[in-house]
């Protein structure tokens, strides 16, 4: 436990933007869990909305630093072409 009070406020911060962190990368698995249950039942126009909802949440969670830029990349890569795959069968 610091002694030193910007210490103590350090951690007080460290403790509001790690439950911060956590609920938007919670948000994240969800809203990518929701794109790939949207192609595998066959709803592609959801699955479209859901990859839209995703990709937008996605660049705003790594423009706050949450995730790296690139991984948030590779995501909306994978979604959409799994979104497109599934169009072209």
């Amino acid at each position: 436990m610091p002694n030193i009070k910007s210490a103590k406020k350090r951690m007080r911060q460290d403790a509001v933007r790690q439950m911060r962190n956590r609920a938007a990368k919670s948000e994240l698995k969800t809203l990518v869990r929701r794109v790939l249950n949207s192609v595998k039942e066959g709803k592609l126009d959801q699955a479209d909305a859901d990859l839209r909802v995703a990709s937008k949440r996605l660049d705003q969670v790594a423009a706050k630093g949450t995730i790296h830029k690139n991984s948030a990349a590779r995501k909306k890569s994978r979604l959409s072409a799994v979104v497109k795959h599934a169009k072209g069968k």
